[in-house]
């Protein structure tokens, strides 16, 4: 994936936090119950369009980053295509609509209502009566009944991942008839629409055995639009086809083939026409952009090159260079012609390459939204200066988020607002901005968090021995613990302990997730020493904080980041971040690592004090939030039980208040006790959100229905490829701002 994340709800989307101290929360601010007027900051870009528009059969080849090693979602080893092919053949009895908000679906449920709350909350579930699994046998009871006894928690010899909320259910009996069924909670759950979705057949959830070994590498029953054909390990691919039993509007796709294609090759097997939807990088999705627009009459070659410079030659040079080299090809010097003749044929030959894939990509347009999911700076609270709530809050509180937020997604045309809350999105009943409970940004309030908790700026600093750490630091490491000696690449890079410029200018990148390009930011124009050109009366920049210190060592943070080509935009955000921590006094120490290693071997175990990565929303905050930020218990054995609490930071009083939103059933109270526990996060300081991340589609043109999804759950029947004649008709949808 472009940007490193946590998967979706179904693999469980569990994380905890510890605190180290007290929290002086400030007044609570947008915590009434009356619900803000808000929509998703950006639409959905599917290029929607009627099924009589589209026509019936062909196959999508659809990229997917893996082939899942389980089509069971709720065991720990499933993943998000795990839950692409769940959403396609198995029942769901609520879907998430553009809003992220839960909504019946109708093709499973004709009803659900709570009829009963004294002395215990009944649901009764009316199915569709058309509704049937693949074998022919009705869905009813039977089916709710083993999927609760397999996920209650009740039985360890079910590998389950989770049971959040079926740990609730008292007893699952049918109704007045076979299309009714009527759960019985033991404690009142607010959060019951999240049950059932995906429900299994009982083939599937009767056993153990069934459950931990028999839906990994087929479902031999399933019960939507798709079935499931075959996981094909040998060409990475899952094909889905047509369901002959499915009772709704038909698909009208014949197949969907989820093709595993690594992020950096997708743009290859676009062009070479094995694949028709993938998501991208700000860079191919440039490159797929550039190929999609007007095109020379003569050449069919794009108006604009790919450095949008329509004075370039046809190789993409200057009319300077290209005359410089036709002049050297033709002049006396027999050597230095034959060298730049063979250099012309090799640079007309990589234009030739260049051209017939832009052709091949002339297919395709980008489709763009943000994702459901934002991306966060975690800190590290077990031990270390991040143990020290004071130090937490004076990092957080010198983080400009509307510049972070604004580097990512104002190039990529998407509205660029940080995100303000941990437990929902904006355009989500639960989404009020609770950054006020931390405080803006504000250096002189971050120094003096930091002088408080004792670290002052220029203070003694004892002079390192070799291996020797600074305070939270590994020392300059790379990813498998060993010292680097290759530059640039070595892994780690400090930020903030010294302020030595050895006059290098580092080259020109490309943000992999905003497609910003940036340099070092050292002034080198015209290829002059940095800074040499500034304009006169420029004010000088401002000078970075003398490094604080305490007990003699700098205060250094070790930044954990992936190395691998899809995580450039985490880098560039870790360096922003690094620049605006200088500011302040702290330094960073980053380290990159294998991106196989990021979460395993550094996040969960806690070896860093920074880090960068995302959470997905959820229709459900109570339930999906409060893992990710209950405070950790000491296991038996004396270590602590953190699950997946990858900052270790928490308290009682969040824990107390997502537990009464999950046990109340009025949905305003809930409302507001998700927004007082989101400002209580907030002070803590242990997660900081950034910014929503950009979801990048490259579609064919024809291609209905599907792209960049937003929130929604895709309708997998309604896709499919417009009809001869159909094509061009659509308006193209656009981010709402």
């Amino acid at each position: 994936m472009s940007h490193v994340g946590v998967g979706p709800r179904a693999v469980m989307r569990s994380v905890a936090f510890l605190t180290a101290g007290a929290l002086a929360v400030p007044a609570l601010a947008a915590c009434t119950s009356e619900e803000p007027k808000g929509k998703p900051l950006a639409g959905q870009d599917t290029a929607a369009a009627a099924r009589a528009r589209i026509a019936d059969g062909a196959t999508l080849r659809w990229a997917a980053d893996s082939v899942p090693e389980t089509l069971n979602a709720f065991q720990s080893d499933a993943d998000a295509t795990t839950t692409r092919v769940a959403q396609a053949v198995l029942p769901s009895m609520y879907r998430m609509d553009e809003t992220g908000r839960p909504v019946r679906n109708p093709d499973y449920l004709e009803s659900a209502e709570v009829v009963d709350t004294e002395p215990k909350q009944v649901v009764v579930y009316k199915l569709n009566q058309q509704a049937v699994w693949s074998d022919g046998r009705e869905i009813g009871a039977a089916d709710f009944a083993a999927q609760w006894r397999a996920l209650s928690g009740k039985d360890s010899a079910y590998w389950t991942a989770r049971n959040a909320g079926y740990d609730r259910i008292e007893k699952i009996e049918r109704g007045g008839d076979d299309l009714e069924v009527k759960v019985t909670f033991s404690r009142p759950y607010a959060d019951w629409k999240s049950l059932f979705t995906p429900l299994y057949p009982k083939d599937v959830m009767g056993t153990p055995d069934a459950f931990n070994d028999g839906a990994r590498r087929e479902l031999k029953t399933t019960a939507g639009p798709f079935a499931v054909k075959k996981v094909d390990t040998k060409e990475d691919e899952v094909v889905l086809t047509g369901n002959p039993r499915w009772w709704g509007e038909p698909a009208k796709l014949e197949q969907i083939v989820l093709r595993a294609v690594p992020r950096e090759k997708r743009v290859s097997q676009l062009a070479a026409g094995k694949l028709d939807l993938a998501e991208i990088d700000p860079d191919t999705a440039e490159e797929v952009a550039v190929a999609a627009g007007p095109r020379d009459a003569g050449t069919a070659t794009p108006l604009m090159g790919p450095q949008d410079s329509p004075s370039a030659s046809r190789q993409g040079r200057s009319a300077a260079q290209a005359l410089r080299s036709w002049a050297i090809a033709k002049g006396s010097d027999e050597d230095d012609a034959e060298e730049e003749t063979l250099a012309r044929e090799e640079r007309e030959e990589a234009l030739a390459k260049r051209e017939r894939r832009q052709r091949a990509l002339s297919g395709f347009e980008v489709r763009k939204s943000l994702e459901p999911a934002y991306t966060q700076l975690a800190l590290n609270g077990a031990d270390g200066p991040l143990a020290d709530e004071r130090v937490r809050r004076a990092v957080a509180r010198a983080l400009d988020r509307g510049k972070l937020a604004k580097a990512v997604l104002k190039p990529l045309g998407l509205p660029a607002e940080p995100v303000g809350s941990h437990v929902a999105l904006a355009g989500q009943p639960a989404y009020a901005d609770g950054s006020g409970a931390l405080g803006e940004q504000n250096a002189k309030e971050a120094r003096a968090l930091l002088a408080d908790a004792g670290w002052v700026p220029g203070g003694p600093v004892k002079k390192r021995k070799e291996g020797e750490k600074a305070a939270g630091a590994e020392g300059d490491k790379d990813g498998d613990g060993k010292k680097s000696e290759d530059g640039d690449d070595d892994g780690t890079y400090i930020v903030g302990e010294d302020e030595k410029n050895d006059g290098k200018n580092e080259d020109a990148g490309t943000d992999q997730e905003s497609g910003e390009k940036h340099s070092s930011g050292k002034n080198t124009a015209q290829g002059g020493a940095p800074g040499a050109y500034a304009p006169k009366g420029t004010a000088a920049p401002a000078a970075a904080e003398a490094p604080v210190a305490k007990d003699g060592k700098a205060l250094t943070l070790r930044f954990v980041l992936p190395s691998g080509p899809g995580s450039d935009a985490l880098r560039t955000v870790a360096d922003r971040v690094s620049d605006m921590l200088e500011k302040i006094g702290v330094g960073t120490d980053i380290t990159k690592v294998p991106d196989d290693s990021y979460f395993k071997d550094h996040i969960a175990s806690g070896e860093y004090d920074l880090a960068l990565y995302s959470w997905p929303a959820s229709a459900f905050p109570a339930t999906d939030a409060r893992p990710i930020y209950a405070k950790p218990v000491p296991a038996a054995d004396g270590s602590l039980n953190v699950a997946q609490n990858y900052t270790r930071v928490g308290t009682d009083q969040v824990d107390q208040l997502f537990d009464r939103a999950m046990g109340t059933l009025d949905e305003g109270e809930a409302r507001d006790l998700l927004r007082k526990a989101d400002s209580r996060i907030w002070a803590a300081a242990g997660s900081i959100p950034l910014y929503q991340r950009p979801q990048l589609i490259a579609a064919r043109k024809n291609l209905a229905n599907a792209g960049a999804f937003g929130f929604e759950t895709p309708v997998y029947q309604d896709m499919g490829f417009l009809k001869k004649g159909a094509n061009g008709s659509r308006p193209s949808a656009t981010p709402s701002s």
